[in-house]
């Protein structure tokens, strides 16, 4: 056995195995594996060692329970903060993985757990590649969020394994594939249970079978060659729907050089718009990745510590309230593996929540017996007995305080000393709810945003009284179900809905100066929002769009349309009928102003007062600081991440 700082090199002798050499990664001092300098340095030597002596196969693991590979190290990375720098980090892996591809003995990664970015570029120079079949493992090249391309091999054999078209969405969203995903795809050549995931790697890599990119499909070749543009076309196309390229220009650049360079981003001349060159030195780059960091500090506000560390492990939720939200929360915590007790007047009105909830497991899970499995876990409960048994307890019906300050009376005298009472209010002060508690400690707020599966944010509310422990708890519950959790202070609106209100309304205002609608939302797509604030008015309903703006805007005289629609009794998208008209979900667009139309003026003039809002909620207090104030208003609204945030907007002078 040879060891390293951070790798085990283990050769295995005396059986039919004889001759398997086992690649241990432990990156030192670290809960993951991430491939800094020193780590690529040790493969180059472990690819030495197996030069001097061939081993009969080579299998690439970890031995870290956190995953596979987290992929390259991001501090380096932000480092590396000239093209020439850059240059040489990418040479770095892209000769060290061809070197691995070019050995002349099988190799494998056998991958349990995340499998990120360099790691999966490290899997796909090797000759096989096996996913263990558990939740955890997922497969993703998600550097085009960091305004970076896949520079390490996985822009030239990506496409080669599971064919162009499925690699350019990989490469283009970021998103994750997980183990069955990733076999189907044919990203991996077997998807095994942990129990047997040894002896399948040795198998695998003693097997002589050949590589998948000898197995693609003739047409998934052409698509390779000379159907490349055709290819390259339908992905621009695809990416011009979502992301401009003076705003996100990675995207573009993995198209390019793959089309162009054989997915070799050092082969791009240096004064291309899609170059390493051009990536390193725009200011989306240097964003994003500072929205990396931002969601890294979210995520770390879950960490528990202490003796509430040790005592507080949830497993069953308590949701009161099956409307929309309380329904769609109660499914997600089912999603990540929680048992939920669901509560409102009866059965019926519970119904519609569990009928919504099992689409969204069959379309999550994609396997029918697991979405029953699921199912099974949320529980009509009318009468409230799951209050007695839950650790969390979230009330989600509507704001009305006396109601409740009477539902909570109920709960705090029947729920156990220990469980974790929320509110979701959205408007109400947590003190004001607590004023009939016994223990108003007890009461924090957890506010999740609509739609519940696709918002990542939950705004976790400290109320004056609230004690520091449950506040923690609740951050840790959020994060426990995959979201990110943001301390706010208790103010009307928090921080994100105390933003938003002033911008919507504002957008409304243009509408009875005569402006279109379409106009309107066109203008702040450009911008980089991911919704028009009409749209999302009417998404969100306008009768909370004129209950935001008597509170969080403080309007006396509000909108002249928007109280014509609701006195209509036109209320959005849940009416059928608002600023738009909706046809199975959708709002009905006519051609005026619709479409990829920038309007620079308008979008400053939209925009103005969300900046406003958002840097006097930083001088209030609300958050602790304009970083948590970009994260908040980011991750909570879908804010253009290339900007870096609202706060971070303003200090570059609105770039």
């Amino acid at each position: 056995m040879s060891n390293f700082k951070h790798w085990r090199l283990e050769r295995e002798a005396g059986d039919a195995n004889a001759g398997v050499a086992w690649a241990v990664l432990d990156t030192a001092d670290s809960s993951t594996n991430t491939l800094g300098a020193d780590v690529m340095a040790e493969l180059g030597l472990i690819l030495d060692e197996c030069e001097k002596n061939p081993p009969r196969g080579l299998i690439f693991k970890s031995a870290k329970a956190a995953g596979f590979i987290a992929g390259a190290n991001i501090e380096e990375f932000v480092a590396s903060d000239t093209p020439e720098k850059a240059r040489a980090l990418v040479k770095r892996g892209w000769d060290l993985y061809n070197r691995l591809a070019a050995v002349n003995y099988p190799t494998l990664a056998l991958v349990r757990g995340h499998c990120m970015g360099g790691g999966t570029e490290l899997a796909l120079a090797c000759r096989y590649r096996i996913a263990v079949d558990e939740p955890g493992t997922k497969f993703a090249l998600p550097e085009v969020m960091l305004g970076i391309v896949p520079g390490w091999g996985g822009m030239l054999r990506l496409p080669q394994i599971v064919g162009p078209a499925a690699a350019m969405d990989m490469m283009l969203t970021g998103k994750n594939i997980d183990a069955k995903r990733a076999k189907k795809m044919g990203l991996t050549d077997a998807c095994v249970p942990p129990r047997v995931m040894d002896n399948a790697a040795r198998m695998m890599v003693l097997s002589g079978k050949p590589a998948r990119q000898s197995q693609l499909p003739f047409m998934q070749k052409l698509m390779n060659g000379p159907l490349k543009g055709f290819v390259a076309s339908g992905a621009r196309k695809q990416v011009a729907k979502r992301a401009r390229q003076e705003h996100y220009p990675a995207p573009w650049a993995i198209i390019d050089q793959w089309q162009n360079y054989g997915g070799n981003t050092l082969a791009v001349p240096a004064e291309r718009p899609t170059s390493l060159d051009a990536l390193v030195m725009h200011p989306t780059t240097r964003n994003l990745i500072r929205v990396f960091f931002l969601q890294d500090r979210l995520k770390g506000f879950g960490k528990l510590s202490g003796q509430t560390g040790e005592n507080f492990a949830p497993r069953h939720v308590h949701v009161v309230g099956a409307g929309v939200m309380g329904g769609d929360i109660a499914a997600w915590c089912v999603l990540r593996g929680m048992t939920v007790t669901l509560q409102d007047q009866s059965v019926e009105r519970i119904a519609p929540a569990v009928g919504r909830a099992e689409k969204f497991f069959e379309r999550k899970l994609r396997d029918k017996k697991l979405a029953r499995f699921a199912l099974d876990r949320l529980i009509a409960d009318p009468k409230g007995d799951g209050v007695r048994r839950a650790d969390v307890i979230i009330e989600a019906i509507f704001e009305n305080l006396d109601a409740k300050q009477a539902l909570f009376a109920d709960i705090e005298m029947r729920a156990k000393p220990d469980a974790l009472l929320a509110s979701n209010t959205s408007s109400l002060k947590l003190a004001d709810i607590a004023a009939k508690f016994k223990d108003p400690s007890r009461l924090v707020g957890i506010h999740f945003f609509n739609p519940v599966a696709m918002m990542p944010l939950v705004e976790v509310v400290a109320g004056e009284i609230t004690s520091p422990e449950a506040a923690q708890k609740a951050a840790a519950f959020v994060r426990g179900v995959d979201k990110l959790p943001l301390p706010v202070k208790d103010a009307p609106g928090f921080l994100v809905n105390a933003a938003l209100a002033p911008y919507m309304h504002e957008a409304m205002r243009c509408i009875d100066e005569g402006i279109a609608p379409e106009t309107i939302d066109a203008a702040m797509l450009a911008f980089g929002m991911p919704m028009g604030p009409i749209e999302l008015a009417d998404t969100v309903g306008l009768d909370v769009a004129v209950a935001a703006g008597r509170q969080l805007v403080g309007e006396s005289d509000p909108p002249q349309k928007l109280v014509e629609l609701v006195g209509a009794g036109n209320l959005g998208k849940k009416s059928g009928k608002g600023f738009y008209n909706w046809v199975d979900g959708k709002a009905q667009k006519s051609g005026v102003g619709a479409g990829d139309t920038a309007n620079a003026a308008m979008a400053q003039r939209l925009i103005k007062p969300l900046l406003d809002a958002t840097h006097r909620l930083v001088s209030a207090g609300v958050v602790a600081d304009a970083e948590l104030a970009d994260a908040g208003v980011i991750f909570g609204t879908g804010f253009a991440p290339y900007t870096g945030g609202p706060m971070n907007y303003l200090n570059n002078g609105g770039r």
